[in-house]
């Protein structure tokens, strides 16, 4: 087939173009959700057993990344403005901190270790 007569051949090859820092963001919170997955996966087929009590736990991972995705958006695009992206990710991060010690005791829970921790704190 001819150059001409081939379908695309009208525009320019353009070459290689990088995903915005908001996609990679995106991409790395996935993947660590994927890895925690498989880590639940494995806890599975291991020990015949599923973990309960996981949701405040599984909630920090997001909590954070929503944190670092404002302000990669407010360095990429400007947009939301710089103390609106400054304060929504200090607010995520305080609710990934408070959340933390409930997912903890949560996954705890699922070992017999809870009680004995509330108890003697």
């Amino acid at each position: 087939m001819s150059e001409e007569k081939r379908p695309g051949a009208d525009r320019e090859d353009r070459g290689y173009t990088p995903a915005s820092p908001v996609k990679r963001t995106l991409a790395w919170i996935g993947l660590v959700y994927v890895l925690i997955f498989l880590a639940l996966t494995t806890y599975y087929y291991f020990t015949g057993t599923m973990l309960g009590n996981l949701p405040p736990l599984l909630a920090i991972p997001g909590l954070i990344g929503l944190g670092i995705l404002t302000l990669v958006s407010w360095r990429s695009t400007g947009k939301p403005g710089k103390w609106t992206a400054i304060f929504l990710a200090v607010l995520c991060w305080i609710l990934a901190l408070v959340t933390l010690p409930i997912g903890i005791v949560g996954l705890l829970s699922n070992f017999g270790m809870a009680v004995g921790v509330i108890v003697n704190s």
